[in-house]
């Protein structure tokens, strides 16, 4: 039987290699490696991304240069073999070394020089379109809230203009002498350039150079807003009792599974058992004597057991061991016997004996008669009495 034919596999999808300005090899040294190590290095934008190679599309690391903090030079001296550059780049959370090997006699092609026009030119149109953290599309109003619950957070906020177009503002506050301080600052949007209306306007490529214009023109005494965002330690859900209706607020236990119903009780956790070993065990105890049964009316005397005969002879205390004295057992207290039961009288078998004597013609026949009734009715109350005592 012929097997159906699969349709036909196309080429698998590669992975879109990512676009930089500039990428090399770099040996980058970080401040948990103990030596330098290779790279594949990609400058996009303001991060410098790092793969295995330069076939790789995902990156294993990357370094924000929007928290450069300076640049410092460590090349060696005096040393004449190695004509790499050593360079150390501090951010404002690490600092990273790199050695990065440049032609001793670099000229730069016209070829150069256009693709670094072409890359200045990229950066600029991005930087135009991007957004600072600082940028909150809040009121007017509602800025001037934002600063004064969260002082810590910044001081510089930016939002969208009230006149509606694409204009934006600048709205701050600061303390003076104990007293809040609130100033608005408007920019304008004049083609691809923002102009800071001030009685010296200045004109600034991106919104980025805007806030880079207010913190360094007041000695940095003017900080961005950046308000960081809460989150949970503790995983909760809405939990709904069935019975009455109501919703209540419950967090999640660590062990895993459905979560109890309130009504019933909580298992006892299982007691953990300790497999001791041959060794630690303890001895047998002993059988228990058994005991009579009470309904006997005697009791068997326990003989001591007969005493062990010792012969002195010269024994090592290592050849032979030492026999131990046995331990007597317990007598149990001796219950009092019982006294001797007595046989009970068939009362049928005398009174149909003198039942038939009556036949026979006698003048003693009815005192006979009476006499054994006497006898027989005290000899059953004599044996209520002692049937009582005995129970």
């Amino acid at each position: 039987m012929a097997s159906a034919l699969s349709p036909p596999r196309g080429p698998k999808s590669k992975g879109v290699p990512p676009s930089h300005y500039y990428e090399s090899f770099l040996e980058k040294k970080g401040p948990c490696d103990q030596d330098y190590r290779k790279f594949w290095a990609g400058l996009q934008g303001l991060s410098i991304c790092f793969y295995n190679s330069n076939r790789d599309c995902q990156a294993l690391e990357k370094l924000d240069l929007r928290l450069f903090s300076k640049l410092k030079d460590e090349s060696p001296w005096g040393s004449s073999r190695d004509t790499s550059c050593h360079f150390s780049l501090v951010l404002r959370d690490q600092e990273v070394k790199f050695k990065l090997r440049v032609p001793s006699n670099l000229t730069l092609l016209p070829g150069h020089m256009y693709m670094m026009a072409e890359v200045l030119t990229k950066e600029e149109a991005r930087r135009a379109a991007e957004v600072p953290w600082c940028f909150l599309q809040v009121s007017r109003l509602e800025a001037q809230l934002l600063l004064e619950r969260y002082p810590e957070c910044g001081n510089l906020l930016l939002r969208p203009g009230g006149d509606g177009k694409d204009g934006v503002s600048v709205t701050t506050r600061q303390i003076l002498n104990g007293s809040p301080v609130v100033k608005h600052y408007k920019v304008k949007r004049e083609g691809p350039k923002y102009v800071i209306d001030v009685e010296d306007p200045f004109s600034c490529p991106s919104l980025e150079a805007v806030v880079n214009y207010f913190v360094t023109h007041t000695k940095r005494a003017l900080v961005p807003f950046l308000m960081e965002e809460d989150y949970e330690k503790v995983l909760g859900f809405v939990h709904s009792d069935r019975e009455n209706g109501e919703s209540v607020w419950a967090v999640s236990s660590r062990d895993s599974g459905p979560a109890p119903h309130a009504n019933v009780p909580k298992p006892l956790p299982p007691v953990p058992v300790s497999v001791s070993s041959q060794e630690d065990r303890l001895p047998p105890l002993p059988p228990l004597p058994q005991l009579r049964d009470q309904d006997e009316n005697y009791v068997t005397p326990i003989e001591d057991s007969l005493a062990t005969e010792y012969m002195n002879q010269d024994v090592s205390p290592s050849s032979q061991p030492v026999p131990l004295k046995p331990k007597k057992p317990v007598k149990l207290p001796a219950k009092p016997p019982k006294p001797p039961v007595v046989p009970k009288p068939d009362l049928k078998a005398i009174t149909s004996v003198w039942a038939r004597k009556p036949a026979v013609s006698s003048p003693q026949a009815p005192s006979l008669v009476t006499k054994l009734g006497d006898i027989t009715a005290e000899l059953e109350e004599k044996l209520q009495k002692r049937r009582a005592l005995e129970h």
